[in-house]
């Protein structure tokens, strides 16, 4: 797979570590998230990336070439900061005077506006625009220039439900372009949702580099319940096969060893055997936030 940008031992000080020697690689066609929480070093990283900040040391490298340069920010579309348009002026006006500092031509702004789902509000002034349409407005700016990667800093930040559903299915549209897109958020479900790839930061610290579904390959846990659930957690930790069991209110989880191979039915199986009768049995994955938690707690400073 072709690499559309790589990272290598990223650093930046201030009067302290926001971006402490990170290395990721992001490859074409693919959605990478940016997960972690305030003051992980997501804002930074993508400014050192565009360099519009400088870093402390480390390098990148855009397209096989070092640095950021113009030519490479031409290939680039970017949503740093919030939307700023002109507020008196169309979508259609604003998205022209934008057009016109990229040096792209007019006959973008159709079909972008199309993609963001604006072509019935181009006539209409930006400050009539709620907050979701100015972020989507503010994606059709990014596109104009037909980037090959699409970066947004935390792009559903202060959105309504249906304004976060918006932008997840443009994002999708995008990628289905094969437009390469890294979105930074703090939003587990966000990035579950829409991301292939994540990298976790904590302080500046990149705890997983790798696909979501990776992340959360994990052997899962079995969501049980008995008429007796004292008996039924004594006879679990008995078991080979499970890593911890815990009482979770009125359920029994117990957590699958990543080396043990149990199913549903064998597990069944082996309970009857030993006298306790299931009335619910449940094999469940643990979520990309379980699995972040749990990152953060392995890797508390």
């Amino acid at each position: 797979m072709e690499k559309i940008l790589s990272v290598k031992n990223l650093t930046k000080k201030f009067k302290r570590v926001v971006v402490n020697n990170i290395s990721f690689d992001v490859e074409k066609g693919n959605v990478y998230g940016l997960l972690g929480p305030n003051g992980s070093g997501k804002s930074t990283t993508f400014g050192m990336l565009l360099s519009t900040i400088n870093p402390t040391s480390g390098d990148w490298f855009w397209f096989g070439k070092k640095g950021t340069d113009t030519d490479t920010l031409k290939r680039i579309g970017a949503i740093i900061e919030q939307p700023n348009f002109y507020p008196y002026l169309s979508a259609e006006t604003n998205l022209k005077i934008v057009a016109e500092i990229k040096g792209t031509p007019y006959s973008r702004i159709d079909e972008v506006l199309q993609l963001v789902g604006l072509s019935e509000r181009k006539k209409d002034a930006f400050k009539t625009f709620s907050l979701g349409m100015k972020q989507r407005l503010a994606i059709a700016s990014s596109l104009l220039n037909n980037p090959e990667v699409l970066i947004l800093d935390e792009p559903t930040n202060g959105l309504d439900p249906e304004g976060i559903i918006q932008i997840r299915e443009i994002i999708g549209d995008i990628s289905k372009k094969g437009i390469t897109i890294i979105i930074a958020s703090h939003l587990l479900d966000e990035i579950e949702k829409i991301c292939s790839h994540v990298i976790v930061l904590k302080e500046g610290n990149a705890l997983f580099c790798g696909r979501v579904d990776e992340m959360t390959a994990n052997a899962g846990f079995f969501e049980l319940k008995a008429d007796n659930n004292s008996a039924l957690s004594a006879a679990l930790e008995k078991l080979h096969w499970f890593s911890s069991v815990k009482t979770e209110g009125e359920f029994i989880k117990a957590i699958v060893r990543a080396d043990a191979t149990v199913s549903a039915s064998g597990l069944n199986q082996k309970l009857a055997e030993k006298g306790i009768f299931l009335s619910h049995l449940s094999r469940k994955k643990e979520s990309l936030e379980s699995q972040f938690l749990e990152l953060v707690k392995n890797n508390r400073s």
